[in-house]
């Protein structure tokens, strides 16, 4: 597995069947974007299947302030670990790409078929480019090797280990380090960003963790796949869930200076269901459970962005 220290691996690793076997390497002992030092490694460990979680991610502002480095980066990475698998003929590879590939106004929900069939979010086109390419080169060794590498592209993810840092974080952390804050400081109102309106869907990522582990055992070679709940709901209402279960007691304003982003995204999760996967844990659910553990691991100096 690359990518066991992020938000999705670490999830991957604990919710891996016990007859499964997780491989992994620290960043000082395996550079990913190093495609000869890959290869090396996974012949040494005489790797099976590999499942790409690794990737350089952020919110909306670190993507729209960084395309290049979003782009190149996952460019490197994510064309070193496929390669590498398929010259060590590993006949088994899942490539984690994001809901964000997809059409700025794809028609929604949001099927596979959507992929390229119209412009991207400006916002975050370098991190959409790069994994658009993950999930076509996954697709080429498939058709000319035979080889069952694959792509899993999930909606909004949330969960314990997430990245909490002011700038780079997705939505579910940020929201959930400010309203923290601001009920720890006695704060009468917290800022988010946009107009509330945008509806989006959320996922905890143990079912992503899950979706990884029961496809591994389906044969899906070449395919596009979305994983996620099929339900969304507007920024504002999301917003309150989060109050709620963080317990914050102040006003949510928004600032309609700041960019929505694509106007709604959820993803059509047929085709998972049909390989018999479902999701598990409910939205409210999973935000309890992850602020329990950002709690925690708050007083042990354990979360990444402090």
């Amino acid at each position: 597995m690359a990518g066991h220290n992020g938000l999705v691996g670490r999830s991957v690793a604990k919710e891996a069947p016990s007859k499964f076997e997780v491989i992994c390497a620290e960043r000082n002992e395996l550079d990913l974007k190093d495609r000869d030092n890959v290869l090396n490694f996974i012949v040494r460990q005489r790797v099976d299947a590999v499942i790409l979680c690794a990737a350089k991610v952020g919110g909306i502002g670190a993507n729209s302030l960084n395309h290049k480095d979003f782009l190149a980066e996952n460019l490197t990475l994510q064309n070193s670990v496929i390669l590498a698998a398929a010259d060590a003929n590993v006949q088994k590879l899942i490539f984690l790409g994001s809901s964000c590939i997809y059409p700025k106004f794809a028609p929604q929900p949001i099927k596979e078929e959507s992929l390229l069939t119209g412009p991207l979010e400006p916002t975050n086109e370098g991190y959409a480019l790069a994994k658009i390419a993950g999930v076509r080169l996954a697709k080429a060794v498939f058709e000319e090797s035979g080889y069952d590498y694959f792509s899993l592209m999930p909606t909004n993810l949330y969960g314990p280990y997430d990245n909490f840092d002011r700038l780079s974080s997705h939505v579910p952390a940020a929201l959930m380090r400010k309203l923290h804050e601001a009920k720890e400081l006695g704060l009468s109102e917290v800022i988010v960003w946009g107009s509330g309106k945008p509806r989006r869907e959320f996922m905890h990522v143990d079912d992503m963790a899950r979706a990884c582990w029961h496809m591994i055992e389906q044969k899906a070679g070449g395919e596009l796949i979305n994983v996620g709940t099929g339900q969304d709901l507007e920024i504002h209402e999301f917003a309150q869930v989060m109050k709620k279960v963080v317990g914050y007691k102040g006003d949510i304003v928004y600032d309609y200076s700041k960019p929505d982003g694509t106007p709604r995204k959820v993803l059509d999760v047929s085709k998972i269901h049909s390989y018999g996967w479902r999701h598990q844990v409910e939205l409210e659910e999973g935000l309890r459970q992850t602020y329990s553990w950002f709690v925690n691991a708050l007083e042990k100096g354990e979360v990444r962005g402090f």
